[in-house]
């Protein structure tokens, strides 16, 4: 049974819930994500910042503010004030296929995984669609290995 360690990513980019919405704004434009797991200073999942939040607490183009000032505004508001701190978690043992289903039922984008406190990895939707790709194409090239299709496989074998 695969579990969630098994296609989680480990190599995380997160933010201390002090650091600014401005930093947020710019590790995400920068390393191009939508979430970012947001831990305290001893290293404590606490939250979770996504594009949306901050498309949310954004400064209004129609208040005609130009970009110097919004950044200023950005960077004296901390994530903690912006972040959701009741986040749906997973642990490192969670079976993916639990994983998925809480994904796609509750229409998140990814969970943060968590073990003892401490985040330890992210599952992120476009993870299970990656995963996808790779089963199709396997699929694809064990198909063409057998040298039949699935119809002419299952002939064959009426026949032993």
């Amino acid at each position: 049974m695969l579990l969630t360690r098994d296609l989680m990513t480990e190599d995380l980019i997160a933010l201390r819930d002090t650091d600014s919405l401005l930093a947020a704004k710019t590790t995400m434009e920068d390393a191009r994500i939508r979430h970012l797991p947001i831990i305290d200073v001893a290293g404590a999942f606490v939250g979770l910042l996504t594009h949306r939040d901050i498309l949310a607490a954004s400064v209004s183009r129609l208040a005609e503010i130009d970009q110097t000032t919004e950044d200023e505004i950005y960077g004296g508001i901390p994530i903690a004030e912006v972040m959701r701190a009741d986040v749906a978690m997973a642990t490192p043992e969670l079976p993916l296929r639990q994983a998925a289903e809480v994904l796609l039922t509750q229409k998140y984008g990814c969970l943060p995984v968590v073990e003892s406190g401490k985040l330890v990895g992210i599952i992120t939707a476009s993870d299970f669609i990656r995963l996808s790709l790779d089963l199709m194409d396997a699929l694809e090239a064990s198909e063409k290995f057998d040298g039949e299709g699935p119809e002419e496989a299952c002939d064959a074998d009426d026949r032993q």
